[in-house]
């Protein structure tokens, strides 16, 4: 069970980074481009932070409740 969860952590973590790659580059960009996708690709960031810290925080929990 902690495998999975490391695992979600671990994928989480990774689309929050590309989520803020793409952010960035959407804001050096800028033009049409950027206007368009700047601030939704950092909306995006906001939730899949949220969606990460969840998961860490499950898999805290987790390991302290189930063993690991």
């Amino acid at each position: 069970m902690t495998t999975l969860l490391d695992i979600i952590v671990y994928g989480a973590m990774a689309a929050v980074f590309v989520i803020l790659a793409a952010g960035i580059y959407a804001l050096f960009r800028g033009g049409e481009f950027g206007r368009t996708w700047s601030n939704k690709l950092m909306r995006a960031r906001v939730l899949f932070q949220f969606i990460a810290i969840l998961a860490v925080i499950g898999a805290v929990w987790a390991k302290q409740h189930f063993g690991g």
